[in-house]
């Protein structure tokens, strides 16, 4: 018995019994992978301070098992690591990702505020009067004889080439303006 040309199509699956049934296969690779990055932001969350890990929303159990982890050293960490990012997998972790590049991004902003404070710094004990200007122009609130008077201990102290205190004091005027 031999087949027609045109009958080798009624072998085929119809399409709309597959979609019904589409099974999403994934690799042996791609759970390892997974495993990894699970175990990745465990280590994140290990190194992370007292303060920081409370800022995270974790439970007891896995809380309690990063806190030991903080403790132990070698390869008993390495263990600890790996029993925490398997806590993770059966947790919702995007909550626990979303806190941390919270973290990371307000720390991110904090240095980019210190480099702006630093180079505004800079042209005041350079340009004196001429910086002086911006400085009141972004906070209204500070005081236009204090800052002077630091300026000026500033600039004796970078001709005298001595430490520059009156340096740290402008950052910290500076910082606390931008604070206020």
């Amino acid at each position: 018995m031999t087949k027609q040309p045109d009958e080798w199509l009624d072998d085929v699956p119809d399409n709309q019994e597959e979609e019904d049934e589409e099974i999403i296969w994934v690799s042996k690779s791609e759970i390892k992978r997974d495993a990894e990055e699970l175990k990745r932001l465990g280590a994140e969350l290990v190194d992370l301070g007292k303060n920081a890990l409370e800022k995270i929303p974790l439970d007891q159990d896995l809380l309690a098992a990063v806190e030991l982890a903080q403790r132990i050293k070698k390869e008993g960490r390495r263990r600890q690591l790996q029993l925490i990012g398997k806590m993770l997998r059966s947790r919702d972790v995007d909550p626990i990702r979303q806190a941390l590049d919270k973290l990371k991004n307000r720390h991110n902003q904090q240095v980019a505020l210190f480099h702006k404070l630093e180079a505004l710094r800079d042209r005041l004990i350079e340009q004196g009067d001429e910086a002086m200007n911006e400085v009141i122009t972004l906070y209204p609130h500070a005081d236009r004889q204090q800052l002077r008077s630091m300026i000026r201990n500033a600039q004796k102290e970078k001709a005298g080439n001595k430490p520059p205190k009156a340096s740290r004091q402008i950052f910290q005027y500076l910082r606390e303006l931008a604070e206020n």
